[in-house]
């Protein structure tokens, strides 16, 4: 699909507003804030978890047992220090922290993703607010002329020039366009509820971005969802070697120190009771091979996996080229929309000016000054209302779009 020169054009001339990561969260409340702060810290935190987990933990042991079994009450303690720590995994320890940093890297770009799909829904339900302002405008207008042409049909009808059935399709056309304002109007409310559910912002006073226009390669290099998918890939590959690791010999370095106390211990009754106290220590390696039956399906399944998330990213890729063009020749078709638009307003223009000298020599009345003036402000309207659609369009772009606008 072929973008215009009228398009490349635009590119060229379009007005930018760079906006902060800091100004595009100002966009969404700050519960929402606040709950995104807490999934980048646990993103930290199981990173962190992961990371470490070649770590083995010191067991710390302590008992204290107290028994009668003869003439004298017996007691024993003892306590146990254990380590068994990993020192080699053949490779295991390596791929595990690498594994532990990618992982953190996907779980960011999964909620960078997440985080901007409700900035974006937010922009679009305030361009969707203000867009329907400029409709009820129009609407208003709509319904001006309608009860115009109603008033002329009136006059027409009592004058005996019309019979009932123009004057009752005027009246129905005055219903309708009325109806159709009263739809707005719930409509825009339903926005502005969907709008307050994710934002702090007052509607009325919020800001609306500019959004540029950008190319197909700015947009593939600076694509959140390919970045996620990049990352699942890495995450992926190094999954696998550590997989792959698990069934690999691995060394273990072992020590430990045990204490054990005992106070008047009887063997058989009658017997002299005996305390004692004894305290020793042990280290040494320790070097272990897995052999599993599920460990090929085990590491052929983690491979499957890596080079799965390899093919998605082509078909990622081929998704968001085909969102760009859809996206610009929606752009493409709303442009052409806003030109004619204003070629009306240029007409009507001309023909409420040409009306003008007409009432004023008296051979046009009022209502047909009144009519094409409400027509040109409806045609001044809609060139607004196309310039918004284009913004929507641009903003499906935008959710994808990691570089600020």
């Amino acid at each position: 699909m072929k973008v215009s020169y009228l398009l490349i054009a635009l590119l060229t001339l379009s007005n930018t507003l760079l906006f902060s990561a800091e100004k595009l969260d100002s966009y969404i409340s700050e519960n929402k804030k606040e709950q995104f702060k807490y999934d980048y810290e646990k993103n930290e935190a199981e990173s962190s978890k992961l990371r470490d987990s070649w770590i083995a933990p010191l067991n710390l042991n302590y008992s204290y047992t107290k028994s009668n079994p003869y003439e004298n009450k017996q007691t024993q303690q003892s306590a146990a220090i254990v380590m068994d720590q990993p020192i080699f995994k053949s490779g295991g320890i390596y791929y595990g922290i690498k594994f532990a940093e990618a992982s953190r890297v996907y779980s960011n770009n999964f909620t960078d993703v997440t985080k901007r799909k409700l900035v974006k829904d937010a922009i679009s339900l305030l361009i969707q607010i203000k867009q329907m302002d400029l409709k009820i405008r129009k609407q208003k207008f709509a319904i001006k002329n309608s009860e115009i042409s109603l008033a002329q049909k009136k006059e027409d009808y009592l004058n005996g020039q019309l019979d009932s059935g123009f004057l009752d399709n005027a009246i129905i056309d005055r219903n309708i366009v009325i109806q159709a304002l009263y739809d707005i109007e719930t409509n825009k409310e339903r926005v502005i509820s969907k709008f307050n559910a994710i934002s702090d912002m007052k509607y009325d006073d919020a800001f609306v971005p500019e959004l540029k226009l950008i190319t197909q390669e700015e947009f593939l290099d600076n694509n959140m969802v390919l970045s996620m998918s990049k990352s699942e890939i890495n995450k992926n590959r190094y999954n696998k070697d550590v997989t792959v690791s698990k069934y690999l010999p691995q060394i273990n370095f072992v020590a430990g120190y045990n204490w054990k106390e005992s106070q008047n211990q009887q063997f058989v009754p009658g017997s002299t009771a005996i305390s004692n106290e004894t305290d020793y220590y042990n280290y040494g390696v320790r070097a272990s091979l897995p052999l599993d039956i599920n460990s090929f399906r085990d590491v052929e399944s983690s491979k499957i996996n890596y080079l799965k998330s390899v093919l998605v990213i082509e078909d990622k890729k081929r998704e968001q080229k085909a969102i760009f063009e859809q996206v610009m020749q929606n752009i493409e078709n709303f442009e052409k929309k806003k030109q004619l638009s204003v070629e009306n307003r240029d007409i009507y223009e001309k023909l409420l000016e040409d009306t003008r000298e007409l009432f004023s020599a008296g051979y046009k009345t009022e209502y047909d000054v009144e009519l094409l003036q409400n027509s040109v402000e409806i045609q001044k309207i809609d060139v607004e209302v196309f310039e918004m659609d284009r913004q929507l369009e641009l903003l499906t772009l935008y959710e994808m779009y990691k570089n600020e606008i």
